[in-house]
């Protein structure tokens, strides 16, 4: 399987202070991929390395093949899009204005940027008729949905996102994170995604990394994860939606 992002021997250091330590991580072509971990971890410096946001300290990212070190920014995040917990939706632009601000920024035709909008819409289970209203005239759950909509909107084969759904309540978290997915698998897209929520990640994603102190611990399958880790950093923290799982098993049986 061919792979979509490669980090090869990458670290980053601020001030001499090792945020990621030396990592290599591949993550194929049509993955969705978890990243968890404590706060500190390293989780969004990795995220934002893939995406060109920040430059490694030492090591290569290469995407499709390509060491990203040699693209200009405007031309790397085409190719990917990124969404993150909070929104970050121009409040003073409608969600049209806002969904389609890259496609805008790429030089696209008007129609066709409407076009997009009303297709993305479409596929974030979102009413047409918001098109024209402001951000702050919608629920969290709907500015997250534009959010994803705008990441999508310039057609990217990666999409990046940091704690997408950290913000929302329970309900609206199963809900759009199973469109996530639902996405993910419709469009073909290579998906990594940021969480502190490991049974959010065991459930949604076909591997988990696990991080702790700016070093990858773990890659591997939620099935794998789930039959056990010599790590005890790992074996802790996939322990603990089990024990979740076992109590709620417990009660249903009354």
């Amino acid at each position: 399987m061919t792979d979509a992002i490669v980090l090869d021997r990458v670290s980053k250091a601020y001030d001499g202070q090792a945020v990621l330590r030396e990592t290599d991580l591949r993550i194929a072509k049509g993955r969705f991929v978890a990243l968890v971990g404590g706060s500190g971890a390293g989780k969004t410096t990795l995220l934002k390395l893939i995406n060109g946001l920040i430059a490694p300290t030492s090591g290569r990212v290469l995407i499709d093949g390509a060491d990203i070190a040699g693209r200009p920014g405007h031309a790397l995040r085409r190719g990917i899009g990124y969404a993150f917990q909070e929104t970050g939706l121009f409040p003073h632009m409608s969600i049209a204005q806002n969904i389609g601000i890259t496609p805008t920024l790429l030089g696209w035709p008007g129609e066709v940027i409407a076009a997009r909008t009303d297709e993305l819409l479409d596929l974030v289970a979102l009413p047409r008729d918001i098109a024209d209203r402001a951000p702050a005239q919608l629920s969290g759950g709907q500015r997250q949905r534009v959010g994803v909509a705008r990441a999508l909107a310039a057609r990217p084969s990666i999409l990046l996102m940091d704690e997408p759904f950290g913000a929302l309540d329970p309900v609206v978290r199963v809900a759009l994170a199973d469109d996530v997915r639902r996405l993910h698998e419709a469009l073909g897209l290579t998906t990594v995604m940021v969480t502190h929520d490991v049974g959010e990640a065991l459930l949604l994603a076909d591997e988990v990394v696990v991080m702790a102190d700016g070093k990858v611990l773990a890659q591997a399958s939620p099935r794998s994860l789930l039959a056990g880790h010599p790590d005890p950093v790992v074996a802790d923290l996939i322990a603990a939606p089990k024990r979740q799982a076992q109590r709620l098993a417990e009660l249903a049986r009354g």
